[in-house]
């Protein structure tokens, strides 16, 4: 070889070297996401919504940012609704991927512990779905679009006194699932400081695997409690109302926002319908820029957005709004990273489709919440809106 093409080669590898760890036109951004286990519909849901707002964007000539347009790569990563996957795929997501933040995990019982890792390596991370204040408290580079379990816990209970009567209640759980068990005790612990000590009949459990629910149910309906609430992902109500309905319960059921998926309906049919649960938006009477998204979702993909896909539009609108306020990426990875933490740190307020919203110190937003009921149609439509004091 000879020495000006060897001296040439070895230029090239140090240019290679030290190039930016991303396409200087190019943003990546991570999507850690169930795409299989338990809960696909709501990484289905992510994509979707995500999918969509990329097109915007990129049909538009990009993310302006600093007076230069930047095209938008999304990675998304099946965590496969486990805590040990979602950790994997946020380190996979982070260190050789090298995103620029990352979006999720949905589920509390995910976001907890990624959220751990996203802080330990200074990436962003935001979850458009989790509600246990565990995944922000005391981590400064995650944020959620969603509102809190100790804010969910009591809308749940001053509506079911208020519109069922409800001096007892019962609570049925997942055990092994961070949100559920506590907004499960969130929600005991409130309704008997408000009705008074021993007022929750019965406080029963179950595994995230289980799908016989007959022996907590028998306890729980012998009690004869005014409503049972049932603070679990949709795929696990579809099973737990119907069985409860078969042993004879003819009472009320008080739900969650992990009640919100389209996937509810076709799960659980008839069964479901004219059960009310809290949540974070309600489709069915929607207006302006949320009716715009739902329009929009409901005629590309055939079926109207749950709550999943309206947060996820949300939450990564809140990061592309993190990424602007930098205002310019640099294209040296850490650098950048903790700008876009900064320019979300920054962001006073925020208008989401989900509702407005503003940042407190530990990255949750201050908003509304609202009670839904499900209809004869199967729609979940508003019954009320409750917001923060």
């Amino acid at each position: 070889m000879k020495k000006g093409t060897f001296a040439l080669l070895l230029t090239t590898l140090a240019l290679l070297l030290t190039a930016p760890a991303w396409a200087a036109d190019t943003i990546k951004i991570g999507f850690n996401i169930p795409l299989t286990g338990d809960i696909p519909k709501v990484g289905e849901s992510s994509k979707l919504s995500a999918e969509m707002l990329k097109a915007d964007i990129n049909g538009a000539g990009g993310l302006d940012v600093g007076g230069k347009k930047y095209m938008l790569e999304f990675i998304y990563e099946d965590n496969e609704a486990k805590a040990e996957s979602a950790v994997t795929t946020a380190l996979k997501l982070i260190e050789k991927d090298q995103v620029l933040a990352m979006i999720g995990p949905n589920s509390s019982k995910q976001a907890v512990p990624a959220g751990q890792v996203a802080d330990d390596n200074q990436t962003v991370m935001i979850s458009p779905w989790s509600t246990n204040p565990d995944t922000t408290y005391d981590r400064p580079w995650v944020f959620r679009a969603a509102f809190l379990d100790p804010f969910q816990g009591p809308v749940a209970v001053n509506f079911a006194v208020k519109t069922f009567h409800a001096k007892t209640a019962a609570v049925l759980y997942d055990l092994s699932n961070d949100y559920s068990k506590g907004l499960a005790e969130i929600f005991r612990d409130v309704f008997e400081k408000k009705m008074g000590k021993g007022t929750v009949l019965a406080f029963e459990s179950h595994g995230t695997k289980d799908q016989d629910f007959s022996a907590q149910l028998t306890k729980i309906i012998a009690t004869k409690p005014d409503f049972i609430f049932v603070p679990d992902n949709y795929n696990q109500v579809a099973l737990i109302v119907p069985q409860a309905r078969k042993l004879g319960y003819k009472g009320e059921f008080m739900g969650s926002d992990a009640w919100g998926s389209s996937e509810l309906m076709t799960l659980c049919g008839d069964d479901c319908k004219g059960l009310h649960f809290s949540t974070h938006y309600a489709a069915a009477g929607a207006k302006g820029a949320t009716k715009e998204f739902i329009d929009r979702y409901t005629k590309k993909y055939g079926y109207t957005p749950d709550d999943v896909a309206a947060l996820t539009w949300d939450a990564t609108r809140v990061v592309l709004k993190g990424i602007q306020n930098a205002g310019k990426l640099t294209g040296k990875l850490r650098r950048d990273r903790k700008a876009v933490r900064d320019g979300i740190a920054a962001i006073k307020s925020f208008a989401g489709i989900t509702g407005n919203m503003k940042f407190d110190e530990q990255g949750d937003p201050v908003k509304c919440a609202v009670v839904v009921q499900i209809s004869q149609k199967g729609d979940f439509e508003f019954k009320e809106s409750v917001c923060p004091e």
